[in-house]
């Protein structure tokens, strides 16, 4: 819109675009108004990790971009499913899937992200193989330890973005407890490797911060920002002994589960590695019951730098990273437009998702205005307009293909949250339905959680401050 109107002459000033964006959001929200609901019962702790830290199994591994289990047994309780197969897209470390198993439900993940996978396979090996004798392996582990015998270490093989990220007594005696495993047998070595996994982030000097790693001072690295200090660091020792004895509290035989757990047959899991653009359109038609899921915000947060450490340790090498960052759903500026898709989805798919992506005249105004804050180089990076579009390109392929593959009244839920860039608000949770709409599904219901985000610091500090929804979505399957 804007370019059109630049080729006639017409000047723009920047503060007259963002308030031609802010008029469409106003029309699209016009819209949706009678569907966005707040929700007294949902809140940040259960739309993130927070709510699984104290839980059994689900603690192991602090994946911070998850929701929480409780979130899947609300949704789950709403959507009233005495039987079915769910599907996760976007599994992650496999929240969904288990908490669906665990009321009966057989339940499909997709993840790329090799971390996540080795999650939800460590769980399912824990599953089905004797409770008693991992537990009693783990409970030798931590009371013996039996690293603290072995002379020399298996070498940690760091990418370029992890040399430095542990004390060097830390980084041997991690080394050295890789190297005791290899006396185990195989279950039991990959659960006390997975274990290993797990501190990685609490011995190291680095923490994770979204679009990167954060580096504590002493690590001897250059800071990129203001010297950061993380404050304790654990020691191997203290950090694995606290680890091992949190799964052996957790690994209860069957029989001293409660009692509506111990008695219910749990769902099968199926853990399918590799990017769901890829995969989904594999699947068979009208092949789900429900589809529960938290995409990559469109937020440039790099999957693959915050999780660097737990790559590095599962043996990714620094080729391998960049080609996971690419198969991503374009969230950060560094993903380029994906050239494969035409070959992976049928025409009508990619035509359908093509005519909705231009068709939405608020997400149309909204990148227009971006590039044309890129042009006058008032953008702080020139990836953004790329990212947003291909972001919304690709989502829109997922719920295109997810009608296909849901059954007739089956529901569709996604968490998700409205970003900021240049001082314009994207409603990603309007935007999305509206596609939703097109591709066939009802919208029901958008929950807004009665506490919202605000944008970014830098974005306040030239823009204001402008409270943002964090939302979750109920779309139905129409039958027609």
């Amino acid at each position: 819109m804007f370019d059109r109107m630049k080729d006639k002459g017409v000047a723009l000033d920047l503060e007259g675009a963002l308030r031609t964006v802010q008029e469409r959001n106003v029309a699209l929200q016009a819209r949706f108004a009678d569907k966005l609901k707040v929700n007294h019962q949902l809140n940040r702790q259960l739309v993130s990790f927070q709510a699984n830290k104290s839980r059994p199994f689900y603690r192991w591994f602090r994946y911070k971009e998850s929701f929480s289990e409780p979130l899947v047994q609300y949704l789950l309780d709403i959507l009233d499913l005495p039987s079915g197969h769910i599907l996760d897209p976007f599994a992650g470390v496999g929240t969904t899937l288990f908490a669906a198993s665990e009321r009966g439900l057989d339940a499909t993940g997709i993840e790329l992200l090799p971390v996540g996978c080795e999650v939800i396979e460590v769980r399912r090996q824990v599953q089905s193989d004797n409770v008693l004798a991992l537990r009693s392996a783990v409970d030798r582990w931590r009371r013996e330890r039996p690293w603290k015998q072995i002379q020399s270490g298996r070498p940690f093989a760091h990418l370029s973005i992890t040399r430095q990220a542990f004390p060097e007594e830390t980084q041997l005696a991690l080394e050295r407890y890789l190297a005791a495993l290899e006396q185990e047998t195989e279950s039991v070595a990959r659960l006390l490797r997975f274990a290993a996994m797990c501190v990685l982030e609490d011995i190291s000097y680095t923490r994770k911060d979204g679009q990167y790693l954060r580096w504590d001072h002493r690590s001897g690295r250059q800071p990129s920002r203001k010297p950061f200090q993380k404050g304790h660091i654990a020691t191997f020792d203290e950090a694995i002994v606290r680890k091992l004895d949190e799964i052996y509290a957790d690994l209860q035989p069957q029989s001293l589960l409660p009692g509506f757990l111990a008695s219910r047959q749990q769902g099968k899991i199926e853990i399918l590695r590799g990017s769901c653009l890829n995969l989904l359109p594999a699947f068979e038609a009208a092949s789900f019951d429900g589809l529960i899921t938290s995409p990559p915000y469109v937020n440039r947060y790099d999957y693959t730098r915050t999780y660097a450490l737990e790559l590095a340790f599962l043996g990714v090498d620094d080729s391998e990273i960049r080609d996971l960052r690419q198969a991503m759903v374009s969230c950060t500026v560094e993903n380029r437009t994906k050239s494969d898709l035409a070959s992976v989805f049928p025409p009508s798919t990619l035509e359908r998702a093509t005519a909705a992506l231009a068709g939405q005249s608020a997400l149309q105004t909204i990148l227009s205005y971006l590039e044309w804050q890129k042009e006058a180089q008032t953008l702080n990076n020139a990836g953004i307009p790329r990212m947003v579009h291909n972001y919304f390109y690709e989502l829109a392929l997922l719920i295109f293909e997810s009608a296909r593959v849901l059954k007739p009244g089956a529901a569709f839920v996604m968490v998700n949250d409205n970003v900021r860039y240049a001082g314009a608000t994207i409603p990603v949770d309007l935007i999305l339905s509206d596609f939703a709409e097109q591709a066939g599904f009802s919208v029901e219901v958008i929950w807004v959680l009665p506490t919202s985000k605000g944008n970014s610091s830098q974005q306040m500090g030239t823009h204001g401050r402008e409270v943002l929804r964090k939302c979750i979505y109920l779309w139905r399957r129409r039958s027609d």
